[in-house]
């Protein structure tokens, strides 16, 4: 995300009423915001307007957005905050496993809302320097982790990571063999007091370890102290 320009906001839900209340509070924040009712265009819009953050409905018609988010995914790493009236623990965790980087339940405060916007933003800020970022090349047997191209390979393939995926590697694979509580990742990557942090950095290290490890139940890397936290072994 470029720092010097103002965040440009994509909302996409079929309540208008809803998208309109957000587009209020987003607004007086500075932002500006682009409102769609459905996701039809969501990847030309991304590009068209240089979109910075979506804010996405799930339960949509025809294209939901679940589908709208694995579209995303295949071309932008831009943050994604799923807006939705499923607001049991497994809905949450669901979300975040699908590929979204945080999880509003309807209804919703939109004071909350505009403060997770920004935190979500800070963290997209950053990523050009990502947590433990050395410019260096980290080895750990067939993982390779080169943190001044951004690039993580596995048997000499390159793994696509999340954002939020990489920065967690990043900071466990800078700091071999140092544990790591899960609120300590937390405040090293959303760089804020930890809500949630247990089910937030289980479902990431739990999709972390399916794409860099071979065996992710048995990982060689990633690996977890038990009641204390994790840690990178080379």
């Amino acid at each position: 995300m470029d720092t010097n320009k103002t965040p440009h906001i994509l909302v996409v839900d079929d309540e208008k009423e809803i998208c309109d209340l957000i587009e209020i509070y987003l607004t007086e924040e500075g932002y500006q915001v682009e409102k769609r009712y459905n996701a039809y265009t969501i990847l030309r819009d991304i590009e068209k307007f240089g979109i910075d953050l979506v804010i996405l409905d799930i339960m949509m018609p025809d294209i939901d957005g679940i589908e709208a988010l694995e579209m995303i995914r295949e071309k932008f790493n831009i943050p994604v905050i799923f807006l939705s009236a499923k607001a049991t623990e497994n809905d949450k965790i669901n979300g975040l496993l699908k590929g979204a980087d945080d999880y509003i339940a309807k209804p919703f405060n939109a004071m909350e809302l505009v403060a997770r916007v920004k935190s979500q933003l800070r963290r997209a800020s950053t990523y050009n320097k990502p947590v433990g970022e050395n410019n260096a090349v980290i080895e750990a047997n067939d993982l390779v982790i080169d943190t001044k191209k951004k690039q993580v390979l596995l048997d000499g393939e390159s793994v696509k990571l999340t954002r939020i995926e990489y920065q967690i590697l990043t900071l466990l694979a800078s700091n071999p063999e140092t544990v790591f509580s899960t609120e300590d990742i937390f405040k090293a990557i959303w760089k804020e007091k930890p809500t949630n942090a247990n089910n937030t950095i289980m479902v990431h290290i739990r999709k972390l370890r399916e794409k860099i490890e071979h065996e992710p139940r048995k990982p060689r890397h990633v690996k977890t102290v038990w009641g204390i936290g994790y840690k990178f072994s080379l």
